[in-house]
């Protein structure tokens, strides 16, 4: 966690499963293991991440949603956070519940922090998502964000315009409305990272690209980054926690907390002003 930062209740928005780390079974520990308070509201609830040959279960509605945030409202808790982070937004009715839910809540309290992973796919498989909802987050959940977490698909889809290069990446990163940590950059042959990208500077991390990564890295990043975690941090944290969960079917999160916790930062390779 950034030094001297101080604890956070992070109201997280996105899947969980019963077994395995992805979406809110992820970053719900992961912040926890920070020291951050967290408050979980599942878009979908599944047995298991769907990769694996058998899955069960459904999207809990967005009205459904919507009551218990009335009632966390009510109960006087949802004044409380101060982070909001989304995720897996499985349609468009889930897009417009996140974005009155931020809207709310800077009603509330105008200075709370927005961090958008936009879960929409990859390459090459493409949208995972219906196009409907991928549209709506692009055109109203992003220009609330304060920080987004695309991959390097995403953040084409979202912008339509080339990532196929450092500079490309940077120009698209540069067409949204917020400060960029855009993942999966290429750096090279065995090589990605993270491009940080800002108005008015650019920093790039590299790290291995390794094969065999259990499903959840993505979800575990942004929650990082909504536990205050300086980008340098994050990965440091995220590249240990993989290297200690290869050959294993899911994130080691629980169980390695005091080893990935403690990881060195990852310096940026380069970095520059505009």
């Amino acid at each position: 966690m950034q030094e001297n930062a101080t604890p956070r209740r992070v109201l997280a928005l996105s899947s969980q499963v019963a077994f395995g780390h992805v979406g809110l079974t992820a970053a719900v520990p992961v912040l926890q293991r920070l020291g951050h308070r967290v408050t979980p509201l599942p878009t979908v609830m599944l047995s298991n991440h769907p990769g694996w040959a058998h899955v069960a279960g459904r999207p809990v509605t967005a009205q459904d949603l919507r009551t218990m945030i009335d009632a966390l409202d009510q109960n006087g808790w949802l004044a409380r956070h101060d982070t909001i982070l989304t995720g897996y937004l499985p349609s468009a009715d889930h897009v417009d519940l996140a974005a009155e839910l931020i809207v709310r809540m800077r009603d509330l309290r105008p200075d709370r922090r927005v961090i958008v992973d936009p879960i929409l796919g990859d390459a090459p498989k493409g949208l995972y998502i219906a196009e409907e909802a991928a549209t709506a987050l692009r055109d109203r959940l992003i220009p609330l964000a304060d920080v987004i977490t695309p991959n390097r698909f995403e953040l084409g889809w979202l912008t339509g315009l080339a990532v196929d290069g450092e500079g490309a990446i940077v120009d698209a990163a540069r067409a949204l409305p917020a400060k960029v940590l855009a993942t999966s950059a290429p750096f090279g042959p065995e090589r990605t990272g993270c491009l940080e990208v800002t108005g008015t500077s650019v920093r790039a991390f590299s790290v291995p690209l390794q094969s065999g990564v259990p499903h959840g890295v993505g979800d575990v990043f942004s929650a990082l980054v909504a536990g205050q975690c300086l980008t340098g941090q994050a990965l440091g944290h995220l590249q240990a926690l993989i290297s200690l969960s290869l050959g294993h079917d899911h994130l080691r999160i629980v169980e390695t907390a005091d080893s990935w916790t403690s990881a060195p930062s990852i310096g940026p390779m380069w970095s520059r002003m505009r």
